[in-house]
């Protein structure tokens, strides 16, 4: 037996634990991220500054530190994570929209708040939440629904149980999502006898599914069946590592791909039959494909509603495959679900097709259509209006910049959507947008969180102000670390993609522009606020491109250079990207200029 106190115990079986797929083992905690107060300082605080099992970083921010997690998670295929702490109250809660956004993009991250007194001896204390219906209630029973496994620890005999549950959890790749362990405070610090195989390495086995034979069968059928196939590559397919037997695949059989805003880079732009980004901000080859499909293959996607473009897209009378190693998403748009490893089912499938393949004509309106959408990209990343650029020639300068092998990563505003349809992948790892929440914030802190976990690629951050301005301090973090980012600071003065869809609605631009209050609206003059100083005073390296020259120069700069540089650069909000001729359903108000084409385009769902 070994005496350690609870935090202790958890530490140490943390630092134990490894995940195995294809016969590669890997540490599967990277670390630990945590900010202390008086709900952990003397118990997790404590242990790592007593026994240092695990790599400790400093975030700034609770919210932050989650988003990193998250990305390494996905940086690192779901086979590694972070781990995260932080005191009772706010400290605690301000990491469930973190979890919130890992639940839901299905990344392991493990969040061990601190908690109230399980003795209730001097209850109550500081920032404890009294609810008259029980004692037992504290602000982390907030965590419940954004997490795929939640239990509180009010004793030591507890812990052993719970951990391996977490694991279980945490290295399921159709379960796997935020796992919180609340951590009472005098319980972290309570001492026990543990049985000493609590602590032994422990290896997870990742595994990998093959579809059952029958529906493998059904699913060979339908296939052969069609004439003009679609395969939706979504974000299972890279961490499955698929993305070889996927091309493979289409490349034996003559079948388009389309990639969702996780699977993009599933197959690297230039391929013949890499159609790009599927749905509401797709393109157009995509899309032309999808409303042309007689059968779509989804593989590895959970289906969005940007995905779909709101369920008008795809033609009701395609067949659908799911290939889907969770069975809940496999089950989607009444397809027949093949339930499998992503990787392990596109090998069964392959061999099941045998003899068939796409006919020539197919495969030339596959290529036409590209090259379609690449000449529109080309126009758009060569547009030039200095002094104030347009967001699609920024993305272009951007992307060549990146080369082979650099990342791009973002979150939010209208970012996300000129990415997934102007980016030119160089393959798997190479795009990196968080668009299964779209969280204001992310971006910085994912950065950190992609670089850390693949310290052998560039990371470029692309962020918008508004994003900019709601988390930016894990600038400081990264300075702190030593972690090189790449931060390009788009600066359109506002939230120009929601000021773009505010005015589809009628809401006209209400609350959607930087600027001193005028007539009663935010319609004066623009705000005196520098974001390349702040950026500065956090201790980044700063550049400014005021021409797309400018900028060139200054992402070659920033690449060469070993420090997190911050290239600041304005845009014009009014400039859009070429049209995905796609529908997102937003509700219109029924007064709304805009309402008869709402109720137009939503005949077309089904």
């Amino acid at each position: 037996m070994i005496r350690l106190s609870v935090a202790q115990a958890v530490t140490r079986f943390l630092a134990a634990q490894h995940s195995e797929r294809d016969g590669v083992e890997r540490p599967f905690f990277g670390g630990l991220f945590g900010i202390f107060g008086h709900g952990n300082v003397a118990g997790l605080g404590q242990a790592l500054a007593a026994n240092g099992d695990l790599p400790y970083h400093l975030a700034r921010n609770e919210q932050a530190m989650v988003h990193t997690a998250a990305a390494y998670a996905r940086a690192s295929n779901r086979l590694a994570t972070l781990a995260c702490t932080t005191s009772i109250g706010p400290g605690a809660t301000n990491m469930v929209t973190g979890a919130a956004g890992a639940t839901i993009n299905r990344l392991p991250v493990l969040l061990l708040p601190g908690d109230i007194f399980s003795t209730r001896v001097a209850s109550p204390v500081l920032q404890e939440l009294e609810d008259p219906r029980s004692y037992d209630i504290s602000v982390n029973d907030c965590f419940k629904p954004v997490s795929r496994y939640w239990d509180r620890i009010n004793r030591p005999e507890q812990l052993p149980p719970a951990l391996l549950a977490a694991m279980r959890v945490l290295t399921d790749p159709v379960e796997t999502g935020a796992v919180t362990l609340a951590l009472p405070q005098d319980v972290q610090a309570e001492g026990f006898d543990w049985p000493e195989e609590l602590f032994g390495r422990r290896v997870w086995h990742i595994p990998r599914p093959r579809p059952e034979q029958a529906v493998l069968e059904r699913a060979a059928a339908l296939l052969k069946g069609s004439a003009r196939p679609l395969i939706v590559a979504g974000g299972g397919v890279i961490y499955s590592e698929a993305c070889e037997a996927l091309r493979a695949f289409a490349e034996r059989y003559g079948i388009a791909v389309a990639e969702t805003q996780a699977g993009k880079g599933a197959l690297p732009y230039g391929h013949p039959l890499a159609a790009g980004a599927v749905g509401a901000t797709g393109t157009t080859a995509a899309n032309t494909l999808a409303r042309e499909a007689d059968l779509i293959i989804g593989i590895g996607t959970r289906y969005s509603d940007f995905t779909t473009a709101s369920r008008s897209l795809f033609p009701a009378s395609a067949a659908v495959i799911n290939l889907n190693v969770a069975a809940f998403d496999a089950g989607k748009l009444t397809g027949l679900p093949l339930v499998a490893d992503a990787r392990a089912g596109l090998a069964d499938l392959a061999l099941a097709c045998e003899g068939w393949a796409t006919s020539e004509a197919y495969r030339s309106r596959v290529g036409e259509l590209n090259r379609g959408w690449n000449a529109a990209v080309d126009a758009a990343y060569a547009l030039d209006s200095s002094p104030v650029l347009p967001q699609p020639a920024v993305i272009g300068a951007v992307n060549a910049a990146a080369g082979d092998d650099g990342v791009v990563v973002c979150a939010a505003g209208s970012m996300p959507g000129d990415l997934h349809k102007l980016w030119r992948p160089s393959g798997p790892g190479s795009y990196h947008v968080e668009y299964g929440y779209s969280c204001m914030g992310y971006e910085i802190a994912g950065g950190l969180g992609v670089k850390m976990a693949r310290p052998d690629r560039e990371v470029f951050v692309m962020v918008g102000d508004g994003s900019y301005l709601m988390m930016a301090q894990e600038l400081v973090t990264a300075v702190a670390e030593g972690v090189k980012l790449t931060v390009v600071l788009v600066d359109n003065a506002g939230f120009a993609s929601i000021g773009r869809l505010s005015e589809s609605v009628g809401a006209e631009r209400l609350g959607t522009s930087y600027a001193h209050r005028g007539s009663g609206r935010y319609d004066g003059g623009p705000l005196p606020v520098d974001l390349a100083a702040n950026a500065a005073s956090l201790g980044a390296v700063v550049l400014r491109a005021e021409s797309i020259d400018d900028l060139r120069k200054a992402l070659e700069t920033a690449r060469a250079s070993t420090a997190t540089t911050v290239v600041y650069v304005r845009t014009d909000p009014m400039v859009d990207s070429p049209s995905s001729e796609a529908w997102w359903d937003v509700p219109v108000a029924e007064d709304s200029a805009g309402y008869g084409a709402y109720r137009e385009a939503k005949r077309e769902q089904h």
